[in-house]
């Protein structure tokens, strides 16, 4: 099967063979109708000791599919089933696999595998998409899932004002979810205005640039503070950046991935005695609303989608996207041109 493998730090991805895998007991053999590129996968390939990734592996998991065979203890599930997958492996058996959380146990494994035409998943790790919703958009439950995640462990509150660092995908899935929860304000605030009109597109009720004059920005726009701040970037100083813009009491909601450390000075957050959360992957309930959200509506995370691509495009376009491209979420098809 054809498929994008790492090479190594500082290289392009590779277009490769590899073999068709067979589906273990409690597996499914999946055909990969579309893979999201997500910008932790830039990090893992910048960084591959501290994520484990090795030469050849296949990168991708945010992807849907359908069900080609399935293992031998595999019920629920048959062939010709359209699936999204979450992609932490746990045990199965253990207190938060039952509970539907398998991010939080002990043997969980995030799994890769959607750069490829097919791939092997735990029959336990998918959701059968509605009806109406076309498969290659159900790769989009597993952002949306993780953004819908961050605003559940914020605490937020019909009315409160939100401001959001960062307009990548998850940042601006974060503005979708504030406003479906009744956020009042909800200002995505970045660098630079490329996906101004996206923000929007999703429901976000301004954009604002991000810099030293934000604070002042942000409460002319709402007429207070931030009651939450989302850091959905991951660069050094922004917690402190966020714990800054919050109010007295305010939350900071950590969720960009910031790897090797970090530089802040605590005591702005304890003076304001800010609630300082952090959030990360999400459980099975929150995955399935996340399916339930890709339908009909006024806004509609599919607004996200930039880009669809074949294989073959995959490595110049992975490199472009570490130079902060107008792309968005792009998506590995198959099919794709």
């Amino acid at each position: 099967m054809k498929a994008v493998l790492f090479d190594a730090v500082g290289l392009p991805l590779m277009v490769g063979e590899r073999p068709v895998p067979e589906p273990a007991g409690d597996e499914v053999l999946l055909r990969i109708a579309a893979c999201g590129i997500c910008g932790s996968d830039l990090h893992m390939t910048e960084d591959p000791k501290t994520f484990g990734l090795n030469r050849y592996d296949v990168l991708g998991h945010e992807f849907a599919g359908e069900v080609v065979r399935c293992g031998s203890a595999v019920s629920g599930l048959k062939p010709g089933d359209r699936v999204a997958v979450a992609p932490m492996r746990g045990c199965g058996a253990c207190d938060s696999c039952r509970k539907g959380e398998p991010a939080w146990c002990a043997e969980m494994e995030l799994i890769g595998g959607g750069y490829a035409e097919f791939t092997t998943v735990a029959a336990r790790q998918c959701r059968i998409l509605p009806d109406d919703l076309p498969i290659e958009e159900g790769a989009l439950a597993e952002p949306v899932a993780v953004a819908l995640h961050c605003v559940m462990r914020s605490g937020l509150k019909p009315g409160d004002r939100v401001l959001i660092l960062g307009a990548g995908p998850i940042g601006l899935l974060v503005a979708f979810w504030a406003r479906r929860h009744g956020a009042r304000d909800v200002i995505v605030a970045d660098i630079n205005r490329h996906q101004e009109a996206r923000a929007a597109a999703v429901g976000a009720t301004g954009f604002a640039l991000s810099g030293p004059g934000l604070a002042e920005d942000f409460q002319a726009r709402t007429g207070g503070e931030a009651d939450i701040v989302f850091e959905c970037v991951g660069k050094r100083g922004l917690i402190d950046f966020a714990c800054r813009l919050a109010r007295t009491h305010g939350t900071v909601v950590g969720v960009g991935l910031c790897v090797g450390g970090d530089e802040w000075d605590p005591f702005v957050a304890l003076s304001k005695e800010i609630r300082l959360v952090f959030a990360v992957f999400f459980n099975m309930a929150e995955f399935e609303t996340a399916l339930g959200a890709l339908g009909p509506g006024h806004y509609r995370p599919q607004a996200l989608i930039t880009d669809r691509i074949g294989f073959d495009a995959v490595p110049e376009t992975f490199e472009g996207l570490r130079r902060r491209t107008t792309q968005c979420k792009v998506l590995i098809a198959a099919d794709a041109a």
